[in-house]
Formats: structure tokens, C-alpha cells, sequence
């Protein structure tokens, strides 16, 4: 018998066609937007980054919540003790320029800044300079469509969440991100869509790349931020729930909790907001997207497609 694993193969992991690409400062083709191999982050995990998206609407593209994820950018870089050599405005109008003169009208963005090359030390101060790139690619529904028809599944990843005290979880650092990996690489192998990890303490923490969610009697609970990103999609879902008039509560949960859960949703840039059908194989509910999630859904993606004009504020037009 064959012991051959198939992993999982979804949409949006296809090979990315950037395009035209800026790269520290100047537009240039993707093939042309190269590094030295002796670059610091390469060897070290010495970058931050920002996951972006900007959305068709009835004004023409708009990138959503461009100047929360610009700061991030920035703060996560101080974290790191990264002088980026451009301003939040230069980011932003980069980020805009990416988006208008690709002519796309959704996609994926992706700021990057990194230690560059100057020398291999563990320390990349100060002889390793940051540099600063911004791509944007066109990228669908980041599960699959039928993770969102149907719900997605997810384990349980053996790999814990990093405690504060080992990583800065609040910042998007690339380093970070190789807990990330081996989860989805051991969620994959397993048959499932994503991966759920804990903390330290055993508490849900969140997905590889998702904060999470879950009903219970009708009450929203959110996943306390605790050693978790300080998602922007999770601070916009909780605002539009509350509109909707729902009940909403930050909790610290456990993993049985989830289990015993009325639904559970995943939320992120990529992910935008994702039903979870399956835990560790027992099914959230009735093992389907769940009516609630789904109504949370359709509401954020109407903001983020321009369709609600009371969260205007939360979209920067390209044109």
C-alpha cells in the first residue's frame, strides 16, 4: 500500500505574478526586484511585513484599511529596532501606486521591509541597512471556495504559540512566521485546511495565519488578543458585529470549548472571514458553515467592496 501523502492543494496557491513591483523607491518588473543572497533576513528571519488587500467597488479599487496596516508596519519595524527608510506616507502612496499602475482591480498586497546585506553576525545592527519592497498579486479565496461553502477544517497543531517572552507575537516579524509554517505543513499532511494552535497554558490561540471566533447562544465570542496578532480584520469584524446588533465578548477559550461551540469562524486579510466546519474531526454545530458566520460574512465583504457607505472611512480609493 502506497504511504504516498497528498497534500492539500488550494486556489490561491498558485505561482504569483506581480508584475510590476516597488523596490526601495523605484517601479521595476518582479523579475528585476532581486536581493543578494547574503541578504540578513534571509539567513536570520530579520523582516516585517503587512498582508493588504484592495477590493473592486462601485469608486473603482480601493485598498481596505490602508493606514492601520501602514502603522503596523511601522510598529512591528520598531519592535524589531528597523529604521525603514521611507515615511508612512511614501509606504502608502507606494502601496496605491503598486495597485493603480499594475492595473489591478482586487488583489493581495504585500509590504515588505528587511535587515539587508552588509554582514552575517547574528546582531543585523548596524551594518545590515533596511530595505523596503511592495508586490501585489491578484489572489482569491485564500482556503478554497469550498472551505467557505462547506467550512473549513482544521486541527489541532502540535506545534504551540510562542509566549511573549520568547517571540513579539504583536509584531508581524518574518521569523515568527516559521511556527506558522510548520503548522499548516502538519494540518496539510493531516488532511485539513488549517491549523489551530494553543499557547503555553493550553488556551486557543489562533489559526496559522486567522484570529478566531466562535457563537455560542447567539454571543460572538472573540479570542482574547493574549500572545496573538492584533488582527485588523478581527478589530473590523467585532465593529460590524456590534452594528449588527450581536453580542460581543473577548474571551480566553479552550480547544473543547470549540467543540462545543454553535459555530466557529476564522477572520484575516487572506482569510477574510472563513466558517469552520470541523475541529480535530468533530463537526462545530451541524458541520456546515454556519448562519451566523455566513450573515458576518456577507456584511464584511459588502464594507470592504464599498457597498456600505458608513465604513467609507476604512477605504483608500487607488483612482
Amino acid at each position: 500500500m502506497s504511504t504516498e501523502i497528498k497534500p492539500k492543494s488550494y486556489g490561491g496557491e498558485t505561482r504569483m505574478k506581480a508584475g510590476l513591483i516597488w523596490f526601495n523607491g523605484h517601479m521595476v518588473a518582479q523579475e528585476e526586484a532581486k536581493v543578494s543572497v547574503l541578504t540578513h533576513a534571509l539567513h536570520y528571519g530579520t523582516s516585517v511585513f503587512e498582508g493588504i488587500r484592495a477590493y473592486e467597488t462601485p469608486k473603482g479599487p480601493a485598498v481596505f484599511r490602508l493606514p492601520e496596516h501602514v502603522e503596523r508596519l511601522f510598529h512591528s519595524a520598531r519592535v524589531m529596532m528597523m529604521e525603514l527608510p521611507f515615511t508612512p506616507q511614501q509606504i502608502s502612496d507606494a502601496i496605491v501606486q503598486v495597485v493603480r499602475e499594475n492595473g489591478y482591480k482586487s488583489c493581495y498586497i504585500r509590504p515588505l521591509a528587511w535587515m539587508g546585506a552588509g554582514s552575517l553576525g547574528v546582531n543585523p545592527l548596524p551594518n545590515n541597512p533596511a530595505e523596503v519592497m511592495v508586490a501585489a498579486w491578484e489572489w482569491g479565496t485564500y482556503l478554497g471556495e469550498e472551505a467557505v461553502r462547506k467550512g473549513a477544517r482544521l486541527v489541532t497543531s502540535s506545534w504551540a504559540r510562542f509566549p511573549a517572552n520568547v517571540f513579539p507575537g504583536k509584531a508581524k516579524i518574518g521569523g515568527n512566521y516559521v511556527n506558522s509554517a510548520l503548522a499548516r505543513i502538519e494540518a496539510q499532511h493531516a488532511g485539513a485546511d488549517e491549523a489551530l494552535l494553543l499557547d503555553k497554558e493550553g488556551y486557543v490561540a489562533e489559526g496559522s495565519g486567522e484570529n478566531i471566533f466562535f457563537f455560542k447562544g447567539g454571543t460572538l465570542y472573540a479570542i482574547e488578543h493574549g500572545v496573538n496578532l492584533m488582527g485588523i480584520t478581527r478589530d473590523s469584524v467585532i465593529t460590524i458585529a456590534r452594528d449588527l446588533g450581536y453580542e460581543v465578548r473577548e474571551v480566553r477559550a479552550t480547544r473543547d470549548q470549540l467543540y462545543m461551540a454553535d459555530e466557529v469562524f476564522m477572520v484575516g486579510t487572506a482569510a477574510e472571514v472563513t466558517p469552520v466546519s470541523y475541529l480535530d474531526r468533530r463537526p462545530i454545530g451541524s458541520g456546515t458553515a454556519g448562519e451566523h458566520t455566513m450573515r458576518l460574512r456577507k456584511a464584511y465583504l459588502e464594507v470592504v467592496q464599498g457597498h456600505n457607505p458608513k465604513y467609507d472611512e476604512w477605504l483608500t480609493y487607488v483612482a
